[in-house]
């Protein structure tokens, strides 16, 4: 089965529709698919939350499909978003110096993609 691992920290929410998409058609394809929002990209988070949000629906299925692996500590700790994320329920991977690490997603053959 192949395995990809979509980091993403762009926080343009063009790219982010893109993750949201990826992640989903792999998953679709019978793929594993992981999503961690990294970096700028968690300056979304709240906004991802509400349901007028254009990517609400897409972030909404993500989430309960079980795509995403969840959001750098450091990153919505310095993007004041980490109440966000503690709301939605999402992991807080802080396993490399508080951000999350892609060296445990290449040890278990997952294929890095980021954006």
């Amino acid at each position: 089965m192949k395995k990809t691992a979509l980091f993403v920290f762009n926080g343009d929410p063009m790219c982010f529709i893109h993750v949201l998409l990826n992640a989903l058609d792999m998953h679709a394809r019978g793929e594993e698919a992981r999503i961690v929002v990294e970096g700028a990209a968690t300056r979304l988070l709240p906004d991802l939350d509400q349901g007028g949000h254009p990517l609400h629906p897409l972030w909404d299925k993500a989430k309960s499909a079980g795509l995403v692996a969840g959001a750098c500590r450091a990153c919505c700790t310095k993007m004041k978003t980490l109440e966000s994320a503690r709301a939605q329920h999402l992991a807080l991977l802080e396993d490399m110096s508080g951000h999350p690490g892609m060296a445990d997603y290449r040890d278990r053959g997952f294929e890095i993609i980021t954006f």
